[in-house]
């Protein structure tokens, strides 16, 4: 008689975590914010936005564009089209209209776009700007909230200067 009861007693009590886990788990979601990317240049191209799902309530832009440049990086990587669409142009491939267009099809490497995104963003090579607001350091907080909107304009060189 004994064995049935503590069974009785253990499965409420992991019912009990369970529902705790869940409550926790329905929690967490509703916490999350989808950020919208877009993609502009001072030619006046501007590209449609793509969403991210963002947890944190404040990140820094460091933090942000690096979980940009590995989002872009694994859609490429899984279909690996003729050109990559991301914010700075992988190495080994050439300017195109749409991107950059690879010599030869294969995987990019998200640590080394990151970094070359970090360098593109030191020498100006575009900006950023939060809900019309431009950031200008990579350690800068950034508070998310639903319906944030992060435009990366792209710098072009002017000819002949």
């Amino acid at each position: 008689m004994l064995a049935p009861l503590w069974t009785a007693r253990r499965d409420r009590a992991s019912r009990t975590v369970s529902v705790r886990n869940l409550s926790h788990r329905l929690h967490t979601l509703r916490r999350m914010t989808t950020v919208a990317f877009i993609d502009e240049t001072t030619a006046g191209a501007r590209s449609d936005a793509w969403h991210l799902e963002i947890f944190e309530e404040r990140l820094s832009l460091g933090e942000l564009l690096r979980r940009r440049v590995f989002q872009e990086v694994a859609e490429y990587n899984a279909k690996q089209p003729e050109v990559f669409t991301g914010l700075v142009r992988p190495t080994d491939a050439e300017v195109a209209i749409n991107g950059f267009r690879m010599r030869e099809r294969r995987r990019v490497d998200p640590e080394k776009q990151y970094e070359l995104a970090v360098e593109s963003f030191g020498r100006n090579g575009f900006v950023v700007l939060v809900d019309d607001r431009q950031i200008e350091e990579l350690d800068a907080e950034i508070e998310i909230r639903q319906g944030t909107e992060i435009t990366f304009l792209k710098l072009v060189p002017l000819v002949g200067g």
